[in-house]
């Protein structure tokens, strides 16, 4: 029988009808959160929704609703590190990683301990460092998906005015040695939606930072360098490794017109490596495609519709 996990509600943000978390064990026995949600007609089939980095469960309600909505159980998690699932430094606002083969073990073995709950098809929808790890795990030989909808996948990064290799280098340098785990920076908690680059949508981004608000648990703070060594290891492995032209599923990447956190370049790239990849930019969007304006959202839900047609005449993986 599996334990209980909780799930937070605001008055913003209610719990999905009939969600129910669970705790999961991942890699290295981590205690891992994950949460259903069961449609309220005939089921389509199942969506595993993979978050962003920093990103719980909870800011998924509204997405969650649409695809109940539209006839699919969806399967949601916390990635190790963030939201209630097992934080990896004494630090807990510090979002670090050690390599990514423990995040591709833990994404299987959600998958096992939730299948027998998953109707088929089985469709995997990833945002931002979500759709890195999920196009990954595919990509790995993860098999039963009939496709995949990525979201401003992190398939490339954006280091600002510092060049990628040189990050790239000190990340690596510092893993090494043994001080991954300390911050690239210590940046104080954006509180003004004016200077904010995840979305246009004030009220969105309000039911956002009100989550994390009345839940600080559920926030997570700065990346250590680990965590960036190990976003270079895993774009890396995308953009130039064997295993993505060998994916035959139909894979969509949806980029944001003004984005300013990952690299629309390396998007592109991956995309073209894909045999049946297809890439959409959403002109005058943000990072958070799916936490953007109605007229943003719905460019994600068109494709999402195209994707499940084509789908359904695909090979499964």
């Amino acid at each position: 029988m599996a334990e209980p996990a909780p799930l937070y509600a605001t008055a913003a943000a209610p719990i999905p009808e009939g969600g129910e978390a669970e705790w999961f064990t991942g890699s290295g026995g981590a205690r891992l959160r994950a949460a259903l949600f069961p449609t309220r007609q005939a089921p389509r089939g199942t969506v595993l929704l993979s978050p962003g980095r920093t990103e719980p469960i909870e800011k998924y309600f509204e997405t969650i609703e649409v695809l109940t909505g539209r006839g699919y159980v969806v399967l949601v998690h916390d990635w190790r590190g963030q939201g209630l699932s097992q934080r990896m430094l004494t630090d807990r606002m510090l979002g670090h990683a050690r390599g990514y083969k423990n995040f591709l073990t833990d994404y299987a073995a959600l998958i096992a301990a939730f299948q027998s709950r998953m109707p088929k098809p089985w469709i995997a929808l990833g945002h931002s460092m979500g759709g890195c790890l999920t196009l990954l795990a595919l990509a790995s030989g993860l098999t039963g998906f009939s496709g995949a909808i990525l979201s401003a996948p992190m398939l490339g990064l954006n280091t600002g005015t510092i060049p990628a290799p040189v990050a790239r280098i000190f990340a690596s340098a510092l893993s090494v040695v043994g001080l991954g785990g300390r911050p690239i920076m210590r940046s104080p908690p954006s509180t003004d939606f004016g200077s904010n680059i995840l979305t246009h949508d004030r009220t969105r981004w309000e039911r956002n930072e009100g989550q994390t608000t009345a839940f600080p648990e559920l926030a997570l703070g700065d990346p250590t360098w680990g965590w960036l060594d190990f976003a270079f290891t895993a774009t890396g492995i995308l953009q130039t490794g064997p295993q993505v032209p060998k994916l035959a599923i139909p894979v969509t990447v949806i980029t944001a017109g003004q984005e300013r956190l990952v690299d629309n370049v390396a998007s592109r790239l991956v995309a073209s490596r894909l045999p049946r990849g297809r890439i959409l930019d959403v002109p005058g969007a943000y990072h958070e495609i799916l936490q953007e304006t109605d007229e943003v959202r719905a460019a994600f839900w068109r494709e999402f519709d195209d994707l499940v047609e084509k789908s359904a005449t695909a090979p499964t993986e």
